[in-house]
This record gives structure tokens, C-alpha cells and sequence, in this order.
């Protein structure tokens, strides 16, 4: 399939013609196709497609149609039927009336494509760099970003629905690519096992019969892994992925050892992070927020905030359902900078804040992260007035410390945290801490022969992170982030109008293409509201709470 170069001569007279007289006051195609003109030109996805072969479709329409489909909660097939039902969408993509369309399985081609070639940002760098143009977005001013759970497109499985089925799944492929090495392999009891889809509610009750029955599963794995091994067992058995999964996950589920297979538990297990969640989706991992467990991934939206522009999402950054939003804050940075949209004003849940964050932001971006960091730290068991770590004086270059009651410590010492962050260890003499009148209202952290200690980060971070706690208690820094919370509104759009909540594919690179292809069909609707003075909506309040609000 080869691209061959088209010029965008424009829509067609009739369609033009046609489309205004049926829809005066215009459609979101519409407006956008007059506003912005031809948005993607198939010389940006040229490096997707070969130069020979049979020609193929247009990659700009392509591209237009995939976004579109994500404004409109269609899928590909309805998609494709709107190239060939719909007016406006011809207006749009340039189209004569009596366009043919084409087949729904390209789109699934195309999207392919994208992610063969890292093209998955492509759509969104192209729609802001229209409107950079436009004088609609800037780098500078003032942007926002939050997270939200993506699930994945599988079912959520425990542990032994998970087993049974990466053992099922291998099953079935291999029954249906080499029957006859498998029948000498598997019994009756195999088929009444794995003849179905395996369900929690057909699990044997009780907790040592169910150890057994998870137990006899990874030796009917092992059988298979042993027999795929064995040296006259076909050599291309051992690439069928649903086998490859089935290995991986037996590693992170079992042992086998000359005392027979024995079922992985607590710290035996892998992390979550490195554990394979389904046996369909390889790349979902099972997560836990508030309470609250999915399988699947995590979505980052950032977007302008500015009150004299359209509010645009800027970057999207799509992980696994296990990194937490602060490992991804120097991430959301780069994009940002690689894109030249850089913020002067970064404002984030305390989800993504820490005080190197802060630091970081400020001299490699030039960036100030706006957020709430932790409140100054103290005995939980305290009771009424006590010291807390801002308390006490540091001299840092003499590397002392000096506590409330004028006492210095007696030890300074350099050390880093497993995850490799320097600190300092700052401990008191025991004689100075036992004889302290304010013993009790002093922290509680020791060291064995020492008294009381402090734990300090690097001076950059411990001084921003001692004036941060300052001024989120103010009432102007308050006021200053309350523009923070209408990314949860931008969430909630996404969510209702785009579905961004539940992947349509399977895979990290397909699910964040759609995650990009969502956020640039939200842009096309906010610039369509910003062309048409469309107001900003306004949260919703129930009537119950109108009538307090009146009181």
C-alpha cells in the first residue's frame, strides 16, 4: 500500500453548496472545516507507507475520521458509514457527494500503522500547531493536569480465574494449531477444567481445596511447558504468545522443585507493577486508589487554562494502572517542553508534587509547580502544642542543627533512600534529649545511642518545601489554586463524550493512541464552542442544594 501525493483543492462546489443550504447555521464539521481548513495533510503520515504498491486511502482523511469517531462515540464501522451517510463529514474531509467511503477495516490498519511508526502524538501536535498559528495557544500562562483510571478491555481476574484461564487460552491455541501433539497430552478431566471460561463461581469452596485445585493447574501448566520444551517437540510451538504468556505467568505464579509445584504466596509473589493481570492483555496491571481496584491503565490530561483562550488539552501521557502520578510530573515537563507549550504556571493535585518536584520545575523548566505539598511533619500521638520539623534552626553549612530549646545537635550525616534520594540524618546527644523540659512535645524519632533525630532533604528542597507549607495556608495561594479544579471538569468531558474511562483495544500503544485521538476530538469541540461563544459549563447542582445555596 503506497501514498500517493493528493492536493486539498478545497470542497467541492455542490457539497458546499448543498451542506449550507441543509445545515445554515453550520455543524461542528462545518465550523471546523471553515475555521481551520484541511487539518491533516497526507504528507504528515508519509513515513507509514511505502512509496510502492496499491495506492493508498487518503492517511489525512484517515487521520480526521479516527478523531471524529472519538467526538461522536462511534465505531469504526459506524465511522465508515458516516464518510458515506453523512453531509457535513464529506464538507469536512472535501468530499463530493457521491464519495463511495471506504471499507471500515482500514481505520484498524491506519491505527496500526501510527503505532509502527511512534506516529501516535501526530494528530494532536498537528490540531495545536493549527492553533498555535491561529494565535489561540501559546507556551507560557497558566496550565493544569490531572489523572484518571483507564479499564482495560478484559475482564478483571483474581488470582486462580487468572491461572486458569492463561492455561485455557494456551490450550486453545494450541488445540486448534497442533491437535495431534497435543491429544496424547490432555484427559477428560483436562476438558472439564478447561473446556470453558473459567468462573469464580465454579471454584471448589473451601480455602485448602482451592489451594489444591490452583496447585493441580500449574502442574497441568508445567506438563504443557515441559512437553512444548522437550527436545522433538516442534520448535515454533515455543513462539505462539498465548505459550510465551503462559511461561511468563507460571514464573510469577509458581515454584517447581523436587517437592512438586507449590502455589506462590505474600512477598513470594512478584510486585504488582511486574505481575501480569490477564492473559489477553499483557501490558493491564491491577491497581488500587482510594479504595477503589481496576485493571487496566492511568490517563494524564494536561490543558491550558487561560480565561482569554480556549481551553486545550496540551499532552497526554497514558501508563499502567501502577505508576503513581508523582513519577510522571518530569514527563508531563518534557512533553510539554518538546513541544514548545511549556507553562509559567503548572497547576497539579498533590498527587504529583514533591519538593524535588518543585526545585526541578523551577530550574530545568523554568516552570512553578502549583500544588499542595505534606503539612509539616510531627508525632501522631502528640497532644496539643508540639514541635514540629520547621521548629528548628538549620545551619547548613556549618551542618547544625538547633533545636527549640537552643540544644545543637551532635551528628550530621549524608545518606540516600532506597530509591536513591539523598537526605541528611541530623541526630541529638541522648544526655541533651532525657533532661529537654519539652521532651514530650519533641519528635519521637531516635537512633540507638543517640537522642532524638531529624531527617532533612537537600537544602534546595527543604527550604522550598518549608515555604510551600507557608503559603498553601494562605488565603491568596488558596484563591490561586482553585484553577486547579476545573480539570476535573476536562476529565468528566472526556469521560462522557469521548469514553475515555474504557479502552477500545488491548495494549499500552493502542490504548494511548486513543487516549490521544479522545483529547484531540475534545479540542475540535472546544474550538467549535470557542468559535460559536459557547460559555463554559457550569458545575452541576442538585435542586436540593440550590435551596441551601438560596438560604
Amino acid at each position: 500500500m503506497s501514498l500517493e501525493s493528493r492536493d486539498d483543492r478545497g470542497v467541492p462546489e455542490l457539497t458546499a453548496r448543498v451542506v449550507r443550504a441543509a445545515f445554515p447555521k453550520g455543524t461542528l464539521a462545518v465550523r471546523i472545516r471553515e475555521a481551520l481548513g484541511p487539518l491533516f495533510e497526507d504528507e504528515s503520515f508519509a513515513e507509514a507507507f511505502p512509496r510502492r504498491g496499491r495506492p493508498a486511502i487518503s492517511p489525512g482523511a484517515l487521520a480526521l475520521v479516527s478523531v471524529l469517531q472519538y467526538a461522536e462515540g462511534l465505531t469504526d464501522r459506524q465511522a465508515a458509514d458516516q464518510v458515506r451517510a453523512r453531509m457535513d463529514w464529506k464538507f469536512l474531509l472535501g468530499l463530493e457527494l457521491d464519495d463511495p467511503g471506504f471499507d471500515f477495516s482500514v481505520l484498524s490498519d491506519f491505527r496500526s500503522r501510527l503505532i509502527a511508526h511512534g506516529l501516535e502524538e501526530r494528530v494532536l501536535d498537528l490540531v495545536l500547531a493549527r492553533c498555535s498559528d491561529l494565535g489561540l495557544l501559546r507556551s507560557g500562562g497558566r496550565q493544569r493536569t490531572d489523572s484518571t483510571h483507564v479499564l482495560a478491555a478484559v475482564r478483571t481476574l483474581n488470582r486462580m480465574e487468572f491461572v486458569g484461564e492463561s492455561l485455557r487460552a494456551a490450550l486453545e491455541v494450541l488445540a486448534a494449531a497442533a491437535p495431534q501433539w497435543l491429544t496424547p497430552l490432555v484427559s477428560a478431566d483436562w476438558v472439564k477444567r478447561y473446556g470453558t471460561r473459567i468462573d469464580s463461581y465454579r471454584f471448589p469452596k473451601g480455602d485448602n481445596v482451592r489451594t489444591e485445585w490452583a496447585e493441580q493447574v500449574g502442574r497441568d501448566g508445567f506438563t504443557i511447558l515441559d512437553a512444548i520444551d522437550a527436545p522433538q517437540a516442534p520448535d515454533w510451538l515455543r513462539e505462539i504468545p498465548a505459550v510465551q504468556v503462559l511461561r511468563r505467568a507460571w514464573g510469577e505464579q509458581y515454584h517447581q522443585d523436587d517437592k512438586g509445584v507449590c502455589w506462590r504466596e505474600g512477598k513470594d509473589l512478584p510486585p504488582g507493577r511486574d505481575r501480569l493481570a490477564s492473559p489477553y492483555d499483557t501490558d493491564a496491571r491491577y491497581s488500587t486508589k482510594r479504595g477503589m481496584g481496576w485493571c487496566g491503565y492511568k490517563t494524564h490530561l494536561s490543558e491550558t487554562c487561560e480565561p482569554t483562550a480556549p481551553h486545550l488539552i496540551t499532552h497526554v501521557a497514558t501508563t499502567d494502572a501502577t505508576v503513581t502520578d508523582t513519577e510522571m510530573t518530569e514527563s508531563i515537563h518534557q512533553g510539554l517542553a518538546a513541544r514548545e507549550l511549556l507553562p509559567d504556571e503548572h497547576d497539579v493535585d498533590a498527587g504529583y508534587v514533591t519538593a524535588a518536584h518543585i526545585v526541578t520545575a523551577r530550574d530545568e523548566h523554568h516552570v512553578e509547580l502549583l500544588g499542595p505539598v505534606g503539612l509539616d511533619t510531627c508525632h501522631a500521638n502528640h497532644q496539643g502544642e508540639h514541635y514540629a520539623q520547621s521548629a528548628f534552626t538549620i545551619d547548613w553549612r556549618a551542618r547544625k542543627v538547633t533545636c527549640p530549646q537552643g540544644r545543637t545537635s551532635a551528628s550530621w550525616s549524608e545518606q540516600r533512600k532506597s530509591s536513591g534520594t539523598p537526605l541528611a540524618r541530623v541526630h541529638f546527644t541522648a544526655r541533651d534529649c532525657a533532661s529537654c523540659p519539652m521532651r514530650e512535645k519533641c519528635t519521637k524519632a531516635s537512633n540507638g545511642k543517640w537522642g532524638r533525630s531529624l531527617t532533612l532533604l537537600p537544602q534546595d528542597q527543604q527550604e522550598v518545601l518549608e515555604a510551600r507549607r507557608r503559603e498553601q495556608l494562605t488565603d491568596q495561594w488558596q484563591q490561586r489554586y482553585n484553577t486547579r479544579a476545573g480539570v476535573e471538569g476536562t476529565i468528566s468531558q472526556a469521560v462522557h463524550r469521548t469514553g475515555i474511562r474504557r479502552t477500545r483495544y488491548t495494549g499500552l500503544p493502542k490504548t494511548h493512541l486513543g487516549n490521544v485521538l479522545a483529547a484531540t476530538a475534545i479540542n475540535l469541540i472546544r474550538l467549535d464552542a470557542w468559535l460559536t461563544d459557547t460559555p463554559l459549563g457550569q458545575t452541576r447542582t442538585s435542586h436540593l442544594a440550590r435551596l441551601e445555596l438560596a438560604a
